[in-house]
């Protein structure tokens, strides 16, 4: 029992987990002000960048904040939740340096929203995650198949083991 509160997988998806909530709870309340006043943010925010139909990118954004914080906090389809959130933020450091330069005070947030979605992106969402429990319900053998494996490679023999050739 307390190797397994103690192994690195189990600290590494609460890790994860903490990683995922506070970063879907604190993005979300900027979804909802887009949506609050869209007319504003689109002439904020996207207009400046001449981009094409700024209310409908406008309403892209928001709801792609909205909804990727919802499936991070979840841990459902996380993987998308976090394509969604790094994109949205991608475009919104853009924003910044276009408008204000490499100014530290408006970078770092986003910065730190961009680096928590794409480090979930990157390694997914952990154990404890409604993808993991899908996984598992698909996948019921998953466990046995690692085992496996880490019984064939026991049994393999290391290159230094092997004989050199002349």
């Amino acid at each position: 029992m307390v190797r397994a509160i103690l192994t690195k997988p189990f600290v590494g998806d609460l890790g994860l987990l903490l990683l995922r909530v506070f970063t879907g709870a604190l993005l979300i309340h900027h979804g909802y002000e887009k949506l609050a006043n869209i007319e504003n943010f689109a002439d904020a925010f996207v207009r400046p960048l001449h981009l094409p139909f700024p209310i409908l990118l406008s309403y892209v954004a928001a709801f792609s904040e909205v909804v990727g914080s919802w499936l991070l906090i979840t841990g459902l389809l996380t993987r998308f939740g976090a394509l969604a959130v790094a994109g949205t933020i991608s475009v919104a450091i853009y924003h910044a340096i276009i408008t204000a330069g490499f100014n530290i005070y408006l970078l770092e947030l986003l910065g730190l929203y961009f680096a928590s979605a794409v480090a979930i992106l990157a390694v997914g969402p952990g154990c404890f995650s409604i993808d993991e429990l899908v996984s598992r319900r698909l996948e019921p053998d998953l466990e046995f198949t690692s085992d496996s494996l880490e019984q064939l490679l026991k049994r393999t023999p290391s290159l230094s083991d092997v004989p050199a050739a002349r």
